[in-house]
């Protein structure tokens, strides 16, 4: 099974990351997306985030009406800081016959060599570099995993920043998000004071 991992903190998930997510799966050819919502990203230690709970949830109502979207709780239940390498080695251990394609988008390819051992994630899975806006493509570059393709998605200048401004001034986030994403924020009361 062609097997695409996209990881993210989705604090909320938007119709952007379903977009290039659904696009990328038709383009690659791959047989599922696996969305892979940090615990703590390596990045964004010091950032506040909503609870793993609440993202989850989220996330979950977001990608459900999708037969080809999963969600996995891999790293919120290992807990601490969510190493993309340590995922890709669990789930090979757990799916050996799978092959992985990790979704990136360009910004953070930009800093891929800062990542925890971004050898052994090149090994353990095929990066499919999304287009960014303000970052060119994927740079020659010898430190960089040689499996590499790069895939054009639709811009979509929507981000979980903005989507949690207008909660917390009462604008609406329709067409933002899923309606159920909507619907779980309103509930929960999520992202009101920031």
């Amino acid at each position: 099974m062609k097997l695409g991992v996209f990881g993210g903190t989705f604090d909320p998930v938007h119709h952007g990351h379903l977009i290039v997510a659904e696009y990328v799966r038709e383009r690659v050819g791959l047989d599922r997306v696996l969305f892979v919502p940090t615990m703590i990203s390596p990045h964004k230690v010091d950032a506040a985030m909503t609870s793993p709970a609440h993202r989850l949830a989220m996330l979950r109502a977001g990608v459900k009406s999708n037969p080809f979207f999963q969600v996995s709780d891999m790293e919120i239940e290992r807990g601490g800081v969510s190493y993309t390498v340590d995922t890709l080695r669990a789930m090979g251990e757990e799916n050996a016959r799978d092959e992985f394609f990790l979704l990136i988008g360009a910004d953070n390819m930009a800093e891929f060599r800062t990542w925890k051992d971004p050898g052994e994630i090149g090994k353990r899975a095929t990066l499919i570099v999304m287009n960014r806006p303000g970052f060119a493509g994927v740079a020659a570059d010898p430190s960089l995993p040689k499996d590499v393709i790069q895939c054009a998605v639709p811009s979509i200048d929507i981000s979980a920043t903005e989507i949690r401004r207008r909660v917390q001034k009462g604008l609406t986030i329709s067409y933002l998000v899923p309606p159920s994403v909507a619907r779980y924020i309103d509930r929960h009361r999520l992202y009101r004071e920031l």
